[in-house]
């Protein structure tokens, strides 16, 4: 149980998963804000200055790597683990020199983003953990997510690195699947 009265921002758009995390962590004493999205997440932060943050790698509508240096300048203090369904040693790589202290595989449960603050690794028997793992169709959307994103939005030039046709990759990106 935290002794001080941490404070937690949560950054995750899986409604589900930030419920269960904001609850496992406020039951261990932590004071916890949930955001959906990185505008949402700045917003928290107007009236609520976090001690950590836990930030998942692919939001709604813009990656939550791009909330990392926001955080940085407005709290240099603050410690940030990523989250995500689709693990790369690329986006690893972004995550930390951008300054998150850590990067974790979904589901990660509370024991293991906490411990994963103190660069431990654990494993969890905390109800997120028992969370299914994602679905072919998703760990697909996340990576041509990545791809995407390298390529500056670039459709066809991310199209011809995937191997596909464009028409192909715009309805792909079409159909986001549910996060799992």
């Amino acid at each position: 149980m935290s002794q001080n009265g941490e404070k937690f921002l949560l950054v995750d758009d899986d409604v589900t998963f930030g419920t269960i995390l904001s609850r496992s962590l406020e039951r261990r004493g932590y004071v916890v804000a949930v955001a959906h999205s990185v505008d949402e997440a700045l917003l928290r932060c107007d009236d609520f200055t976090p001690d950590k943050a836990v930030i998942d790698l692919k939001l709604e509508t813009r990656s939550g790597l791009s909330l990392i240096p926001m955080l940085r300048q407005r709290f240099p203090q603050l410690r940030m683990i990523v989250l995500t369904g689709y693990s790369s040693i690329a986006t690893t790589v972004d995550a930390i020199k951008m300054g998150a202290e850590n990067y974790l595989q979904k589901p990660a449960g509370t024991r293991e983003i906490l411990s994963a603050f103190d660069g431990n690794t654990v494993n969890s028997d905390d109800p997120v953990d028992t969370l299914s793992p994602p679905s072919l169709d998703r760990i697909e959307w996340e990576h041509i997510q990545r791809i995407l994103s390298e390529n500056a939005g670039n459709i066809s030039e991310t199209a011809r690195q995937l191997g596909m046709h464009r028409r192909t990759l715009q309805r792909k990106l079409q159909k986001r699947p549910v996060k799992s």
